[in-house]
């Protein structure tokens, strides 16, 4: 398995409703790409404040690297992007492979 997981920082004019449309349109991906698994999401929620004004988390679960290079130029991703990347500041991504237990 791969995880896919990143951090989003919306612009401060973004909505809440135009959040929670982003994340709809990710959820929106499962089932549609071969290989995505899973989306899991949600604000930041720590007293920590290491967060560095990222406000927003997000994991993807996918069932190989092969379907992870593939979701990647996806049109449905590609379509999801055009929503999503408007309303960020700045993100980060981050991928790895699950090893065995």
């Amino acid at each position: 398995m791969v995880r896919h997981f990143g951090v989003f920082q919306f612009k401060p004019e973004i909505t809440p409703e135009q959040i929670e449309h982003c994340f709809a349109e990710l959820c929106g991906m499962v089932g549609k790409i071969p290989g995505l698994l899973d989306i899991e999401h949600g604000p930041y929620q720590s007293e920590e404040g290491l967060n560095e004004d990222f406000t927003h988390g997000f994991i993807m679960t996918f069932d190989s690297l092969k379907s992870r290079d593939a979701y990647l130029p996806h049109p449905i991703h590609e379509a999801v992007k055009d929503v999503v990347v408007p309303c960020l500041e700045r993100v980060v991504v981050f991928d790895f492979e699950v090893a065995d237990k």
